[in-house]
């Protein structure tokens, strides 16, 4: 399956753009022609929705020529310019401009789009102090007496209690302050979001000081994490005057809480930076938010308006493989140092809660037993209990390798635990006999015998020597029901529950790259490069059962899993996603194959997570059916295999 044309729509996402255009102060005529040539640019990019800075028209910083009536004149009628371009090439802009209304001067916002001047929106908090006197030369949104405005012969709507809703994109609602209103208390944008406005723009002149453009990074994150929105920040350049201030021009776009995009600071030409918002992101976010919805609403006039859609080759959106997975190794060092403390704070506090118990593992030698014990030996450490009240218990069966039963061993002697080593191959072979197997079929049956043999050793050991068996599946694993219910499946506390596959090896990384003990280190670097495998089915090669040969493989399953999870997104979306974010490593086809896996899976194994033992959440995402995640486990298959279907279609 090729390359194919996207149509943003279809998955609810449109394209934005903040701009910093070139400036010729105090001519609108040439003004007009800079914004001109910035959106044919953006036509190029797919973007037909973008926002310029505060007074772009005229200029921000042109003090007392803001009495020129000449100049106000020719400010509204270039206008007349943009409205033609959208209506001809179908697009949309939000620029700055000084408006007169009954003799006040407004700075304000005008919102064009497809040939029609949609809005006017006035400044509400006009910024008067240092070295702003805007006070001087304009009227606030409060002294506004009118609701509409005449633009060069339009009516047009006026005032700040307006959000406007795109007639071709239903999710799509967009608010508009300016500059300072931002700054303020409590932002307009603030009101216009609880209102329904996801989309929102500010269109600023910041002058440059020392390290503001930091502060600007957290108000405007901020600003859009506070509003679950996405905020567009465009702002004046270095065109601007010079005699007191410099204006660096930097624009910048967020997601949710996530800097998304930015242009480069004091350059000389137009900047721009352009992000695809996803709609469907930000609904679902606010319809899981109490808080959201809870609070109260504003009146706001609604104003609608039309918005051309663009089909493009590829999205603009974060492409990241491993969402559940911090993406640069200094904010990774610390999430994972913080998720070993929530998982062994959980578990002392489960050991505070049922007294002097000792804590029992079945060490495997694989990636998920090693992490439950890092968090069983830094929880005792925290409590000042010795590591000999760790009872590892390895336990070869049929399909155990010899290298992962060495680095079983291993880690249990270089971390000084106590270890026991306790063969399930006859008592699995006895108990096969026992229900009329031939003990020779390596079905499911033979499997699981194994899994349950197990984990009935672990509550055996746990019984006899006052402990509790500690948890080692994982979240991917808890997704994909691949766990042996009544077998690995249970425990007495999971400290793994909330941590999926993709992150489990860099959490067991960092802890080779801190532990004093050179040899426990190359070994759990040995464990972290061993094919995950549950080593259940003995082969004459020696070859190791893979478990991403059967299931697929883990980075797509936590791809899938978080996009479907956390952000609710619709089949067809996560393929489209997953297309473009693996199109070096899996075809179309295999995406495909493996999310029709996923489905499959996950739903039909609701009734194993519906009786999965306590364990901490770490991240954004649980699956536990107290927290996170409550599904009937018997959901209809048909009905996601049959959306699947379509796709493959």
């Amino acid at each position: 399956m090729g390359r194919r044309v996207i149509s943003l729509k279809e998955y609810d996402i449109v394209r934005v753009a903040a701009v910093t255009p070139r400036l010729s102060l105090g001519n609108p005529r040439k003004n007009v022609s800079y914004i001109i040539d910035a959106m044919e640019s953006l036509k190029a990019e797919g973007c037909v929705l973008a926002c310029f800075p505060e007074l772009c028209i005229s200029g921000y910083s042109i003090g007392d020529l803001l009495y020129q009536d000449q100049l106000l004149s020719d400010s509204e009628k270039v206008l007349e310019q943009l409205r033609k371009y959208t209506e001809q090439e179908n697009s949309a802009m939000i620029v700055g401009c000084p408006i007169r209304s009954k003799d006040r001067l407004y700075n304000t916002a005008i919102f064009i789009s497809s040939g029609e001047y949609v809005g006017v929106i006035p400044k509400s908090y006009l910024c008067n102090t240092r070295e702003f006197y805007e006070e001087r030369w304009f009227a606030a949104e409060e002294h506004r007496s009118s609701e509409e405005i005449i633009i060069n012969g339009f009516t047009v709507p006026f005032g700040a209690d307006m959000i406007f809703t795109c007639r071709q994109f239903p999710h799509l609602r967009i608010g508009m302050e300016i500059c300072e209103d931002l700054w303020a208390v409590v932002p307009p944008s603030s009101l216009m979001a609880i209102a329904g406005a996801n989309l929102l723009f500010n269109l600023s002149a910041s002058n440059e000081d020392i390290g503001k453009f930091r502060y600007r990074h957290q108000l405007v994150t901020s600003q859009s994490a506070k509003c679950l929105a996405a905020y567009v920040y465009a702002s004046a350049g270095p065109w601007e005057s010079s005699t007191d201030l410099v204006f660096s021009g930097h624009s910048l776009i967020s997601f949710n809480g996530s800097l998304v995009s930015e242009t480069p600071r004091f350059s000389f030409d137009t900047e721009y930076c352009i992000a695809d918002i996803d709609l469907a992101s930000l609904k679902n976010e606010r319809l899981y938010s109490n808080s959201f919805t809870k609070s109260p609403v504003s009146n706001y006039r609604d104003i609608p308006f039309s918005l051309e859609e663009r089909t493009v080759l590829a999205t603009k959106l974060l492409h990241d493989k491993m969402p559940l997975v911090p993406s640069e190794k200094f904010s990774r060092e610390a999430v994972v140092e913080e998720i070993i403390k929530l998982q062994s704070t959980g578990l002392k506090r489960r050991i505070a809660q049922l007294g002097d118990i000792k804590l029992v593992l079945g060490i495997s030698g694989g990636l998920d037993s090693t992490l439950a014990l890092i968090v069983s030996i830094t929880a005792m450490q925290d409590i000042g209990r010795p590591l000999t009240d760790i009872i590892g218990v390895t336990m070869p069966g049929f399909g155990t390798s010899t290298r992962t039963e060495k680095n079983a061993e291993l880690i249990m002697k270089y971390t000084g635990i106590t270890s026991k080593k306790i063969s399930i191959v006859d008592s699995s072979k006895d108990h096969l006999s026992d229900i009329g197997h031939d003990t020779i079929t390596q079905d499911i049956a033979f499997e699981n015998a194994q899994a349950r043999e197990r984990t009935q050793i672990l509550m055996d050991v746990a019984n006899m020597e006052n402990g509790i068996v500690v948890g080692t599946g994982d979240l991917s694993e808890i997704a994909l029901g691949w766990c042996t219910y009544n077998g690995d499946h249970m425990s007495m506390y999971n400290v793994n529950a909330g941590v999926p596959k993709t992150l489990i090896s860099h959490i067991i990384g960092r802890y080779a790259e801190i532990t004093h003990n050179q040899s426990l280190s190359d070994t759990l670097k040995d464990i972290i490069g061993t094919p995950i495998s549950p080593e259940l089915i003995s082969r004459e090669s020696g070859e190791i059962q893979s478990t991403e040969s059967i299931i697929g493989p883990y980075i797509l399953h936590d791809y899938f899993l978080f996009h479907m999870v956390r952000n609710s997104y619709p089949p067809n979306k996560i393929y489209l996603l997953a297309r473009e974010t693996f199109a070096d490593s899996y075809s179309p086809d295999e995406i495909l194959k493996w999310m029709k896996v996923f489905y499959k899976r996950f739903v039909t194994s609701q009734y194993k997570r519906s009786a999965v033992p306590d364990g901490p959440k770490v991240g954004t995402l649980s699956l536990s059916p107290r927290g996170d995640w409550r599904m009937p486990s018997d959901t209809s298959l048909e009905y996601w295999m049959n959306i699947l279907e379509e796709i493959m279609n």
